[in-house]
């Protein structure tokens, strides 16, 4: 179910990301420029809008897969590395508010 997940919600410490990840940070880059409002468009006949549980966010999915692909990594290197860099916690984070 994808009832509204549009909705933002940032970490309090958006101000962190800010000061750590650099501006030219190509992850940094892709969140500033991509508008990935496309992903609900495209998934939406595959979500029941009224029934079930939600859904993890599609849009964050879809930016773990890219992330994936842009750094040629595993299912568990992206976990692994999630714990530390603080450019791949940024990028799946952000719902769009770049």
């Amino acid at each position: 179910m994808i009832q509204q997940q549009q909705t933002i919600i940032l970490s309090p410490y958006i101000e962190l990301y800010n000061q750590v990840i650099p501006k030219d940070n190509i992850l940094r880059q892709i969140n500033e420029f991509v508008d990935f409002s496309f992903v609900y468009d495209e998934l939406k006949v595959n979500y029941c809008l009224d029934n079930g549980r939600n859904a993890v966010d599609p849009i964050r999915m879809f930016k773990y897969l890219l992330i994936k692909a842009i750094f040629e990594l595993s299912d568990e290197d992206i976990v692994e590395r999630s714990k530390y860099d603080m450019s791949f916690k940024y990028l799946p984070n952000l719902e769009s508010c770049g």
